[in-house]
């Protein structure tokens, strides 16, 4: 059996995410199979590690997928360069072969961990694509707008234009935008929607960013007024000040995040924030997988990052923190405690 006969056993329920584990576990798997170099007996030892657990054949799936978006043994012509590639990107690959091998030998005995890995940023790919403004992974891009009102979308975003006779409205659909409004001509209330509720500017600039179940309001200028949409709950937010916000409660005002704007200019301000934090920004900037262990999670971030050039960001990262960058592919990086 070869690695590209096997995807994940549909199952009678959603499986929880993958453990960052089992996801390296995959990833080490996948590197040495494509390899070319894979004897008899590691290809049964990872059918062995693949057959072991829902969460085994879920994590190989979703290795699948994002090697799908790059898969450079496929499509080379040279099946050694390709080989050699995959080599490269982890020199460890053939040493932890006997380390992969014990894996298997552990398989079943419950991998615990906490998964800090999506797909992509945009979990509605297809509707954000088909936006009328939109950015890809790693794009930041400055909008005009018929009345002059200037919008920047952050990577991985997209919005829609609603202008109406006695209504501007922009539907945030994914990630986040910057807004300097302008006045109009014609008196018209400006707005901005997400799944959690609805902004009103009040002549003013400032950030909305959408995350998991809540949204953000960073106000630089001017106010802008908040209303819940299930509660409505509505509040004015003044300049200096954010809020997080869910469809029924607005969570508390405080002083908005220093550098709210820093993406703007490619860079990442990060004043005392979790290094999942960063992690998630940076996944907006680079393609393929980007993997955090749960041990280094929480560690405190301080300075500021080259959003713009992830892989630099993250040798900065790993220059003053106690963490190590390991590549297992080109496309497949993962942030793990310093030996």
């Amino acid at each position: 059996m070869t690695a590209a006969d096997t995807s994940p056993v549909p199952t009678s329920g959603p499986l929880p995410e993958p453990s960052h584990q089992a996801m390296e576990q995959a990833a080490e798997w996948f590197a040495l199979l494509r390899s070319g170099e894979a004897t008899d007996a590691e290809r049964g030892q990872w059918q062995a590690w693949l057959d072991s657990s829902d969460e085994h054949r879920q994590a190989w799936g979703c290795v699948e997928r994002v090697s799908h978006r790059f898969a450079p043994i496929k499509q080379s012509p040279d099946r050694h360069t390709a080989a050699t590639a995959y080599r490269e990107a982890n020199g460890k690959l053939l040493r932890r072969r006997q380390g992969l091998l014990g894996i298997a030998a552990l398989a079943g005995t419950g991998l615990l961990g906490w998964a800090a890995w999506r797909h992509t940023p945009l979990p509605g790919m297809a509707l954000a694509w088909m936006a009328d403004h939109h950015t890809g992974t790693g794009e930041v891009r400055e909008v005009a707008l018929a009345d002059g009102t200037r919008v920047w979308l952050n990577a991985a975003s997209a919005f829609n234009v609603d202008y109406r006779a006695d209504l501007r409205r922009l539907n945030l659909l994914a990630g986040e935008i910057l807004i300097q409004t302008a006045a109009d001509a014609g008196g018209r209330p400006f707005a901005v929607d997400t799944p959690q509720g609805r902004l009103r500017a009040l002549g003013t600039r400032f950030t909305v960013r959408m995350d998991e179940g809540h949204s953000l309001v960073a106000v630089q200028e001017g106010a802008v007024e908040v209303r819940t949409a299930g509660s409505g709950t509505t509040a004015v937010i003044q300049a200096g000040r954010q809020t997080r916000f869910t469809g029924e409660s607005l969570g508390a005002i405080e002083d908005a995040e220093t550098a709210r704007e820093a993406w703007t200019r490619g860079i990442l301000f990060a004043d005392d924030i979790p290094l999942s934090d960063v992690v998630r920004e940076l996944r907006r900037y680079r393609s393929g997988h980007l993997g955090l262990a749960p041990e280094v999670a929480d560690l405190r971030v301080f300075g500021n990052y080259p959003v713009n050039d992830p892989d630099r960001a993250l040798a900065m990262l790993e220059s003053v923190m106690p963490i190590r960058v390991r590549r297992t592919l080109p496309w497949w990086v993962s942030i793990e405690p310093h030996d």
